[in-house]
């Protein structure tokens, strides 16, 4: 047959490998019906060098007619409260998501980086793997000045444009990695996908430094100080460790007043926390059970254990803010 229209229960058990181009016309409520509908055509047999997926979404006039993503959410609904899901449509009301979806963007699946902890983690296993490899290296990186440059060859694409990588401590204790392009804005806010971009061997060549390259280096210290002091005030970021520990504290705590629960030495680190930065493995140590769900009782247990043991917060008894320090930067710019 040249033409088959039909739903997903009709096509169910069909092989349809003589066919090569599948056009949606609706929108199905779990994506694992887009994947069988392709799988029913590209199959044994499929002789095609191309299989060619069409989705039409209906426009702003049908949908207020039809009501599709409210029928949609409900269905994902009632799907979650009867078998529980993670599969999620919608996280706001912006259609973009869905647009993505049928676009076929780039990583539209993939779970939500936890940016602190994956990074952590992810800079640990570099500098290990590339000191396992060569030990020398890890005296030689120890012993570079901060401020330290280079500059490598970077093809740019519509995502990934040229600019500089700066790395920098803040004046809160806090690690930041900023990509500026060559206007001076923040190509992303992701700290992993910066890092990744950072990503050469030891046989990679260093280029001429681009003319741009300390006005960006700049530019970005001042982004990074702007975010530091507007994304969740002297907290930090709302993602990380630090914003997200006193928020859960601050509330748990006002729960429990007046009972055994609301203890002076947990007031006393929910104060130190908002006045000072934590200790690395701290922020390790809490990622780490923020990821895993750790209830608000066994938070605040946590935490006054770190503080009792002097491994939560990095105390100045002067209260005096430090300088924030530019490590190093990395220019990403096409040879010429």
């Amino acid at each position: 047959m040249r033409v088959l229209i039909t739903t997903d229960i009709l096509s169910e058990g069909h092989n349809l490998q003589d066919s090569a181009i599948i056009v949606n016309y609706d929108l199905p409520w779990a994506i694992i019906r887009l994947i069988q509908r392709a799988g029913r055509v590209d199959r044994i047999g499929q002789t095609a060098d191309r299989i060619l997926c069409y989705s039409f979404l209906p426009d702003e006039g049908v949908e207020r007619i039809i009501n599709l993503r409210a029928r949609l959410r409900r269905r994902l609904q009632e799907n979650a409260e009867v078998v529980g899901t993670d599969e999620t449509f919608f996280e706001d009301d912006s259609p973009q998501v869905i647009l993505d979806i049928y676009n076929e963007k780039s990583g539209i699946l993939d779970g939500e980086e936890d940016a602190e902890v994956d990074l952590t983690s992810e800079a640990f296993q570099i500098w290990k793997n590339a000191t396992d490899n060569n030990p020398t290296l890890k005296k030689t990186i120890e012993s570079m000045p901060n401020v330290v440059y280079s500059t490598r060859a970077h093809t740019p694409v519509p995502l990934q444009p040229e600019g500089v990588l700066l790395y920098m401590k803040t004046t809160e204790g806090n690690d930041s990695l900023i990509w500026v392009d060559r206007a001076g804005n923040s190509v992303t806010q992701s700290q992993l996908a910066i890092l990744r971009i950072a990503a050469c061997d030891e046989a990679t060549p260093a280029i001429a430094r681009d003319k741009q390259h300390h006005e960006l280096v700049q530019k970005g210290a001042e982004l990074i100080a702007e975010e530091e002091l507007t994304a969740g005030g002297q907290l930090g970021k709302s993602s990380g460790a630090r914003f997200r520990t006193y928020e859960r504290l601050k509330s748990y705590f006002k729960q429990m007043d007046g009972t055994i629960f609301a203890s002076d030495e947990l007031s006393k680190a929910i104060d130190e926390i908002y006045r000072y930065p934590l200790r690395q493995s701290a922020i390790d140590t809490l990622n780490r059970q923020l990821k895993s769900g750790i209830g608000d009782r066994a938070l605040a247990e946590l935490v006054v254990g770190l503080r009792m043991d002097d491994r939560f917060c990095i105390v100045s008894e002067d209260g005096d803010k430090r300088e924030p320090m530019i490590i190093c930067s990395l220019g990403l710019f096409q040879r010429i």
